[in-house]
């Protein structure tokens, strides 16, 4: 397939390049300062901005997916939404965060005591986007929300696949390496089992 990754200078979207590439796709990474990006065979740098649907569309124009990497500070669901669209890409892939899994029926990580403050700004942000994406009526979109604890890691293949609960392991742990995330969203995306849903991630 070919595939845009938006926020390939990222830690999230660097691995998810990494993945693909391993797996035979072809690869266009889209940064706002592509200087910070270091070359790699089979990946395509574009700059490009995601709050601007005018000029990212014809980036987009001629792929099979988009895959959203981004901060959610830094990006805009409808603009995104937009762009895809209008670019013509029949599917849109999400890394979400774990802030807007729920912890009990109806009580989100977010909205829980002990969620860090520094984080807060992010997490809403990505919950904003993530209902975004629910009223958009004619995208195909899927939401990868990983565990709480989303760090470099090692990548081993074996993780549990949940829907909008927060997984804990056996020790009460919430995780998941961002080299296994990178193989669940490439699941999704050469097998899709999550259209038009958010799913989640983790050991």
């Amino acid at each position: 397939m070919n595939v845009v990754i938006i926020g390939i200078s990222g830690r999230v979207g660097s691995r998810l390049a990494t993945e693909l590439l391993q797996r035979g796709h072809q690869v266009t990474g889209i940064a706002r300062d592509i200087g910070k990006v270091a070359p790699c065979a089979g990946v395509t740098l574009k700059q490009g901005d995601a709050t601007d649907p005018a000029a990212l569309a014809p980036l987009l124009a001629g792929h099979d997916a988009v895959i959203s990497a981004a901060m959610f500070l830094s990006s805009n669901a409808d603009s995104l939404i937009s762009a895809v669209k209008q670019a013509g890409v029949p599917r849109l892939l999400v890394v979400g965060g774990a802030g807007s899994l729920e912890v009990a029926p109806g009580v989100q990580l977010i909205d829980t005591p002990e969620f860090p403050a520094i984080y807060k700004a992010e997490a809403s942000a990505g919950r904003d986007f993530l209902n975004a994406l629910r009223d958009e009526a004619a995208l195909d979109w899927t939401f990868l929300s990983p565990s709480a604890l989303f760090e470099p890691g090692e990548r081993t293949g074996r993780f549990r696949i949940g829907a909008d609960e927060l997984l804990i392991d056996a020790q009460g742990k919430s995780w998941i390496s961002m080299e296994d995330y990178a193989i669940a969203l490439a699941d999704e995306l050469e097998a899709p089992k999550h259209a038009r849903r958010r799913f989640t991630v983790g050991y």
